[in-house]
């Protein structure tokens, strides 16, 4: 059951940082500025959760961290930037529905890699998660400034998130490593890997750092504070426990920015449908396992 509650207050802060992030990104700053601001300010969050959770005296040996950098290269390193990317074309509730498709796809890896069990209502589930996403298609109402190339960079960081989440219950089940620490290693590597691929590209400016600063605080916060709930929830439950119930992050992230964005995000019937059939079908996952 502890396992359920924290996948549970993920999917709710997670749901409400995509709208913190829409509305960060309404006011100017770039997607690639708001991910990186975002995935730093996380790492402080986590930082200070590790060191709070140690017990006087125990050691940390690298052996045993070092494996969720990998992690953190794929969630929330490159993750994290196709999603604001996502967010900044699509909006926040839209992108929201499109990533509560990760379970389908990380229970397809965890049933072939991890050897989890498999259950023929998957098949229903499958067909209520596309069905849901061919909802979300059908509406006729888009916002202002919609891009269809945000449903690819949603997708992709479907993938990432949902890749992450079964190396992530791979790793947990063969360590020693406390969760909080190892979420604090996993979000430095994210945080690394984005610093790199942005210095990479030149797309980093210090005054551009300062001003988006303020504007993704709140984005940060919310992020480190969901990766530190995820981390909990996986230490203590299997990827079709903990996947589906953290993707009903899709029907929060369309009730918040329902009532924070209000009109800009253009929430119509087809979304709303597109978000709950998503989540009947994350839930009709979960409680197959």
């Amino acid at each position: 059951m502890t396992a359920v509650l924290f996948a549970c207050l993920t999917a709710v802060v997670f749901g409400l940082l995509s709208v913190a992030a829409r509305i960060g990104l309404r006011a100017g700053s770039s997607a690639e500025v708001g991910s990186l601001i975002t995935s730093l300010t996380a790492l402080v969050v986590t930082l200070v959760a590790a060191a709070a959770s140690l017990p006087s005296g125990r050691d940390l040996r690298p052996s045993e961290l070092w494996p969720f950098l990998l992690a953190g290269a794929l969630a929330p390193g490159l993750s994290q930037l196709f999603f604001y990317q996502a967010v900044r074309d699509i909006g926040a509730s839209r992108t929201s529905v499109i990533v509560g498709v990760a379970p389908l796809i990380a229970v397809a890896i965890a049933l072939v890699a991890l050897d989890e069990p498999a259950r023929p209502a998957l098949l229903v589930a499958a067909l209520l998660i596309v069905a849901g996403s061919i909802a979300l298609g059908l509406e006729p109402e888009l916002p202002i400034g919609f891009q269809r190339a945000g449903v690819l960079f949603a997708l992709i960081s479907t993938a990432l998130f949902a890749t992450r989440d079964d190396l992530l219950r791979w790793l947990v089940t063969g360590t020693k490593a406390p969760p909080l620490p190892a979420a604090a290693v996993a979000m430095a590597g994210g945080a690394l890997t984005l610093t790199g691929f942005l210095l990479a590209r030149r797309r980093l400016s210090l005054p551009e750092l300062r001003v988006g600063l303020p504007r993704f605080l709140l984005p940060g916060l919310l992020f480190g504070a969901s990766y530190v709930l995820l981390f909990e929830a996986y230490y203590r439950g299997r990827v079709t426990v903990v996947s589906p119930l953290v993707a009903t992050e899709s029907l929060f992230g369309v009730v918040f920015a329902a009532l924070l964005l209000r009109r800009s995000e253009l929430v119509g019937r087809h979304v709303a449908l597109g978000a709950l059939l998503v989540v009947a079908g994350g839930a009709l996952i979960g409680a197959t396992r």
